[in-house]
């Protein structure tokens, strides 16, 4: 059995990784430590405009990034986004699923439009991208490493009000064993991580009451009621990511790893 040094277990160079709503928060600090290991990160969002800024912002670092528009709930999107993975960068190693939504809603205001919605970009999204990805990752014969992100809201509900949402995110974990079980044969590692409070600009707005305001990539964290003291920020996140792409996890399969400063230990 080939022992990898020590030196050489995080290096993603020569791999290519999506990452899905990966131009803010959550997503750009795994999309940043994901192209410092090496890899061509294609950035994944809705919103274009906010997309190609987070892709130059790692090529001005001399990183690699590509910027694609999609939204990962319209299975049409998710087909284009592997065609132009492929396209740049020719095969894909590494995705990451990290697009999500949240709004609050109690249950009696809670329409069925809004609970198919967030089930459709929570739940559908991670399939339609793990459906199609991972189809490409058997043909290209050498693996992979899927993560999708889920949240403690997976395992414990945080508040009243994201009922559709830990819905999304416990589906996310059983389909993330079950697709485990299956793609093991094909060495392909499927994990999921599952973050706590982070600071990110769709925290941030909320916290606001929906006021408009400017989170720095890199923000210093708020004191928060953990074990840790303080609210997780997205390299956080980044690095747990980071580590289940690269060969440090080489041994786990239909595992998650919460990152929550001991939130659940409340």
């Amino acid at each position: 059995m080939n022992i990898l040094p020590n030196n050489k277990l995080l290096d993603l160079s020569g791999k290519t990784a999506i990452v899905t709503g990966g131009s803010l928060g959550i997503g750009f600090g795994i999309c940043n430590r994901l192209a410092e290991a090496g890899a061509n990160v294609i950035i994944a969002a809705r919103n274009l405009e906010e997309t190609q800024k987070a892709a130059d912002e790692l090529t001005h670092k001399g990183y690699k990034a590509f910027a694609v528009k999609a939204d990962v709930s319209i299975e049409e999107d998710v087909k284009n986004l592997l065609n132009e993975t492929i396209k740049q960068y020719g095969s894909i190693d590494i995705l990451v699923n990290n697009a999500g939504i949240y709004p609050f809603s109690p249950l009696k205001d809670m329409t069925t439009e809004g609970f198919d919605k967030v089930i459709a970009t929570n739940l559908r999204g991670v399939f339609l991208t793990v459906k199609y990805v991972s189809e490409q990752m058997i043909k290209q014969g050498k693996g992979g490493k899927i993560i999708n992100v889920t949240s403690i809201d997976a395992l414990h509900p945080s508040m009243i009000g994201l009922a559709h949402y830990d819905a999304s995110k416990h589906g996310v974990w059983g389909f993330t064993k079950n697709i485990a079980l299956e793609l093991a044969k094909n060495n392909i590692w499927v994990n999921a991580v599952a973050p706590g409070g982070v600071m990110t600009h769709g925290v941030a707005v909320g916290e606001s009451g929906g006021k408009e305001v400017v989170v720095e990539r890199n923000p210093e964290p708020p004191k928060m009621e953990v074990a840790m003291g303080r609210m997780g920020v997205p390299d956080d996140i980044g690095k747990v990511v980071l580590f289940l792409a690269s060969d440090m996890s080489s041994y786990m399969t239909g595992s998650q790893i919460v990152v929550d400063g001991g939130y659940l230990l409340k």
